[in-house]
């Protein structure tokens, strides 16, 4: 039997595929960029064929790479990007639309009209989460009504929908599993988080049949068998999680109280509150952390839809930089960015705001603005929604959150880091292992096959690379911070308050 785990971690920006060891010590990594497509205002598409070639050339080349074999494989775990929707037909496999993704905002008005008709918690009461274009269901709703045949053709049983994850597993298995997982599930907006179940009430306000859905499982569990010819064994897919939730398994974030930061495409905070559902108060959502041997724990999540997007808008639309590297850089050669903010709201804004409608702005430009002042305002930006999130979460949680662990590709910048824990006023620990979903993925993959006993004996692998403490100063930092809301407050159609 083999000692190793492959981790595919099906990214917003990249497919990549990762080999562990036991002991979570990263061997090698493939990876391959991954096409957007922005056929209109606030949409965004992929390639559901191109996501599975690539995937399938990352986890080839990732093997290759650790001078393993194929047989020194164990088995292989699934992160995947959350909410992104493909419905596909069961028979010929042929997706019926691109890939709407997550970021995704042409169903607004959709969602507003669906407000003025479902009772104002009926939604988060049932899911914890927000009525909103972000959500997997009401992406499935634009596609049964807008493509032609495609509502017909769901209503006779012959298309499947899925998440990235489910998709990935569908093609793997060559049709014969039609899963996902409990994390995955819990941000379609069609599953009862507390019955543990696809929910009839929510699947008929969304007029989605039941037909298209797949079969939830925990998230360490057989979800199928990869068919030999696409990477030269069966090996068995028995770990799956949405990136944040996997992220949080690969940061050991096991106990109420802890909490994680991934810093990737877009940036987002998961709380563990344990067993307990906590109904967000200030637009925050519940979600399911993870769900292990049927036993579910519970987490709070804030989302910013533009994190690292924004520096690749700096870099490949602005044409202002060369390498999201060089921006820390030219924000350590400054002071400051001479009162410049900039909101990145391409695609909305998110939690605590979830304005649809907001977009961007560059605000406080003056003669004396140059490159660094407007790639160090776009790091900030990162940092002040982090500071949103936090205070929210605080609000909601009501006990102390001294510690935030941090994770994905931003996360190796320590300029950022460092004014991250000066904005938020709190410790940020990074790991020695930056790339957690993955990671994540390989160790829920690992429980199910017997390679890990427990989260306990996972959470004993957790090592830390950096730890940065907060240094600036309460008054600037309340300064800085009020300056963000000001300007925030210029882009909102819904005129937030908090």
């Amino acid at each position: 039997m083999g000692k190793y785990i492959l981790a595919i971690d099906q990214g917003t920006t990249n497919s990549r595929a990762i080999v562990f060891n036991k002991k979570g010590k990263l061997l090698s990594h493939h990876e391959i960029a991954l096409q957007q497509f922005f056929p209109d205002s606030g949409w965004v598409e992929q390639n559901p064929e191109e996501i599975f070639k690539n995937t399938l050339i990352c986890c080839r080349e990732a093997v290759k790479k650790s001078n393993l074999t194929i047989e020194d494989i164990t088995a292989i775990g699934i992160s995947n990007q959350r909410e992104t929707t493909i419905i596909w037909d069961k028979h010929s496999g042929r997706p019926v639309y691109p890939a709407i993704v997550w970021q995704d905002r042409r169903t607004s008005e959709t969602c507003k009209i669906l407000q003025t008709k479902l009772p104002s918690d009926f939604i988060q009461k049932k899911t914890g989460l927000l009525l909103d274009p972000y959500f997997s269901a009401t992406k499935i709703m634009w596609i049964l009504e807008n493509v032609p045949g495609v509502k017909a053709r769901a209503h006779n049983g012959d298309l499947l929908f899925g998440t990235i994850d489910t998709y990935i597993v569908w093609k793997l298995t060559k049709g014969k599993s039609h899963v996902t997982d409990a994390s995955n599930a819990s941000r379609t907006m069609l599953y009862d988080i507390r019955e543990q179940a696809w929910d009839q009430q929510l699947l008929q306000a969304f007029a989605i049949p039941d037909s298209l859905l797949p079969n939830v499982l925990d998230n360490a569990a057989d979800f199928g068998v990869v068919e030999p010819e696409f990477l030269g064994k069966s090996i068995p897919v028995t770990g799956m999680a949405g990136d944040q939730q996997a992220a949080t398994v690969g940061q050991a974030c096991f106990y109420p109280g802890m909490v994680k930061t991934t810093f990737g495409t877009g940036c987002f905070m998961l709380l563990n509150t344990g067993s307990n559902i906590i109904l967000s108060r200030n637009k925050l959502i519940s979600t399911i952390a993870y769900r292990i041997n049927n036993k579910v724990t519970y987490g709070l999540e804030g989302s910013i839809f533009s994190a690292g997007v924004t520096v690749k808008w700096l870099r490949d639309k602005l044409k202002l930089i060369k390498t999201s590297a060089e921006t820390e850089l030219l924000s350590k050669n400054i002071d400051s960015t001479n009162g410049v903010y900039l909101i990145p709201a391409f695609t909305g804004l998110g939690a605590p705001y979830w304005d649809p409608d907001a977009r961007g702005a560059l605000v406080g430009l003056t003669h004396g603005c140059d490159v660094a002042h407007i790639a160090r305002a776009a790091l900030e930006s990162v940092a002040y929604q982090t500071r949103d999130l936090l205070d929210a979460m605080a609000r909601d949680y009501r006990d102390i959150i001294d510690t935030m662990r941090v994770d994905g590709g931003m996360a190796a910048n320590n300029w950022l880091m460092q004014f991250q824990a000066d904005m938020t006023g709190i410790k940020v620990q990074r790991p020695a292992c930056i790339e957690t979903s993955a990671l994540g993925a390989a160790y829920l993959a690992g429980l199910q096959t017997g390679m890990y006993g427990s989260l306990q004996e996972i959470s004993e692998l957790w090592k830390m690379n950096a730890e940065f403490e907060p240094n600036m100063d309460n008054s600037i930092r309340e300064k800085l911070y009020h300056g963000w809301q000001a300007a925030v407050a210029r882009t909102l159609n819904n005129h937030y308050t908090q």
